[in-house]
């Protein structure tokens, strides 16, 4: 099968793939000359040096383009490698990739720890005692950050990327006063400039963070202690994750969330089952509820909650809140309404196919502008932005993008929910495949979940498909490739899958959909 890439050679416009829509440039070349003038303009300024814009500098220095990256931090990554590892840095500025990792490597230690003190018994390992060192597990944690954070400066290094470390703001479209964190001003220059600026913690009234008692997502991965009692505002992806971390580690847990459901964009079958298994790990969920203040002055902080629509209060006792209610775009400070740029009352800022402001030669990618706020977009984002720049043909496919929730079991979707197909009025088949007639995860004693495939009735086009199983997130990509390619049902389940693996519920899954499976 030819590549997508050499595909998008032969078109002129963009064109839709097998029902699919693909965003292509039209060809032609960019009115922008790129060859190094000899002076200290940059092709290429991008403000961020979080997933999208790190990666979109090292693309455009790949492609040839001089390029700078400013950073505020003075440490790459963004959220999802630095949140934790330097909280009295932490700054929203490109916050996307630091939570990720940091978040991740914890994530990964209290698991083995669960797992320890509660599986490994019946496997035949005993131990006479487990205990968490919760500062070695920071350490170990701060260190996996500290080596990425470095990998990427090397990989700057390496591709010639220059690096400024310092908060931007822009003087014109052309021009970046950067206020550097050794204490000086510089200009500079650039004929395109990103913005890549990512997200940060969206505030509720009444709920101050000063991530001590209240804390957002940095707070969460930095504290000294295990909570008693720990609150979680908010039942998204970040706060099941972050809950499910002082879970493990001994914390009483109630999860606050001011809508109908957890993970609202979830399927809604996957939801309900995921929700039980949280439950007897020991989740507790208030459900259409809303938090309408702290008190704060005792010993115990008090939550004063009442339902969503309105009615009879109650009050919750906690150590330690997170506040995980969402993220809203970063873009403080940038000098963006003094620029004209347009922005949404999301606060996003706008742009077409092309990531193009309404300001010619400033462009935005990933967190800050429409779109999931998901570190692999960003990271989409700032390629196909910079080939556009380039003159080449970048290309996003937002409704391919992987979602993945890293609990245990861990969900991980792609494409359309079954509501969403519903709503369209498409004729569909579902096909359903749960692990505990999966023969890996019946031996390892991992067997909670299922697979769950939605495909067009006529074309057997696979539309959605969502995993709730033990490594899920790894599980889910052969769909997004399958569904890129426009595979249908058959052709996943035609596909010789190796035995034993958890993959081989995908493939079952997909003999349900356009036939019958073999296993149950």
């Amino acid at each position: 099968m030819a590549s997508l890439a050499r595909r998008k050679a032969l078109s002129i416009s963009d064109f839709l793939y097998r029902g699919g829509t693909v965003r292509f440039s039209a060809l032609g070349l960019s009115s922008r000359g790129f060859a190094s003038s000899g002076s200290e303009e940059n092709d290429v300024v991008v403000i961020g040096g979080g997933p999208g814009g790190y990666v979109a500098a090292i693309k455009a220095a790949q492609l040839g383009l001089k390029t700078t990256c400013i950073e505020k931090r003075g440490a790459l990554g963004g959220t999802c490698l630095n949140v934790g590892c330097i909280p009295s840095k932490a700054n929203p500025l490109s916050l996307s990739l630091s939570l990720c990792l940091s978040l991740c490597a914890l994530l990964h230690s209290t698991h083995m720890y669960h797992e320890a003190k509660h599986s490994f018994p019946s496997h035949g390992v005993k131990f006479t005692d487990v205990e968490v060192d919760l500062p070695a597990m920071m350490a170990q944690k701060d260190k996996a950050v500290s080596n990425l954070t470095r990998g990427i400066e090397g990989l700057f290094k390496k591709n010639k990327v220059n690096y400024v470390k310092g908060f931007g703001k822009f003087l014109s479209p052309s021009e970046i006063s950067v206020d550097t964190i050794e204490g000086g001003t510089t200009v500079i220059k650039g004929k395109n400039i990103i913005i890549a600026t990512g997200s940060d913690v969206k505030s509720l009234p009444g709920v101050a963070i000063d991530e001590k008692k209240i804390v957002s997502s940095t707070g969460a991965l930095a504290l000294a202690e295990i909570p008693k009692k720990l609150v979680v505002i908010g039942a998204g992806y970040i706060g099941l994750e972050m809950g499910s971390v002082w879970l493990r580690l001994g914390s009483e847990l109630t999860v606050v969330e001011f809508g109908p459901n957890i993970v609202p964009s979830m399927d809604f079958e996957i939801r309900k089952q995921f929700q039980r298994s949280l439950e007897k790990q020991g989740m507790k969920f208030m459900l259409s509820t809303k938090v309408v203040a702290v008190d704060t002055s005792g010993d115990e902080m008090k939550l004063t909650v009442e339902p969503a629509s309105g009615g009879e209060q109650s009050v919750l006792g906690a150590d330690v809140v997170l506040v995980s209610a969402g993220r809203v775009p970063y873009t403080a400070g940038l000098g963006l309404d003094e620029m004209g740029v347009e922005m949404d009352k999301a606060g996003r800022v706008l742009v077409n196919e092309r990531f193009t402001t309404n300001v010619p030669g400033v462009y935005a990618i990933g967190d800050v502008i429409p779109g999931p706020m998901l570190a692999h977009k960003a990271e989409e984002d700032g390629v196909a932005c910079v080939e556009f720049i380039a003159g080449k043909h970048g290309h996003v496919d937002y409704d391919f993008v992987p979602g993945v929730v890293y609990t245990h079991p861990e969900v991980a979707s792609v494409g359309k929910t079954e509501d969403q197909v519903k709503a369209s009025g498409v004729e569909y088949r579902v096909g359903k495949f749960p692990l505990l007639a999966n023969s890996r995860a019946k031996a390892i004693d991992d067997a909670e979940g299922l697979v769950k495939i939605i495909a067009e009735k006529e074309t057997d086009r696979v539309l959605g498909v969502h995993i709730m199983s033990p490594n899920a997130g790894e599980l889910i990509h052969e769909p997004a490739l399958a569904m890129q390619y426009g595979a249908s049902s058959e052709d996943i389940a035609r596909t010789c899958h190796a035995h034993p693996t958890m993959s081989e519920a995908v493939k079952e899954a997909a003999m349900a959909t356009y036939d019958k499976p073999i296993h149950i």
